[in-house]
């Protein structure tokens, strides 16, 4: 089991990643960059999608983004590309969520309990 310690000080000169905090190594990276993709549940009702909309940072422009998803790329481009289709706009995905273009909560509430996800918000 892997320490939660993180480093504080160092005098050796290699780099500290930015997000997790340890020494970046020069073939292996740092801890978060060689974390493996979570496996995706075989029961969706094992996902639990959180729905929001975000406009702060975007020009004004609301964003909806489905957050809690399984730390999967192969499995968010796929939900995305589908999510994308079936609302006809466009999106992209992140470590653990999908966002797409416009307030699309209220299709997507339909779109992922039909998967059989948990949907919140």
């Amino acid at each position: 089991m892997a320490s939660a310690v993180r480093l504080v000080y160092s005098s050796d000169r290699s780099r500290v990643c930015i997000k997790c905090g340890w020494p970046v190594d020069e073939k292996a990276g740092c801890k978060c960059s060689t974390s493996q993709p979570e496996a995706v549940p075989q029961n969706p009702r094992g996902i639990t999608a959180k729905l929001r909309v975000e406009s702060k940072g975007r020009g004004g422009k609301s964003v909806t983004v489905i957050d809690g998803l399984p730390r999967n790329p192969e499995f968010l481009a796929g939900l995305a590309a589908d999510l994308k289709k079936a609302c006809g706009t466009g999106g992209t995905f992140g470590e653990t969520s999908v966002e797409l273009q416009g307030d699309r909560r209220e299709r997507l509430r339909e779109i992922l309990a039909a998967k059989g996800y948990v949907v919140k918000g």
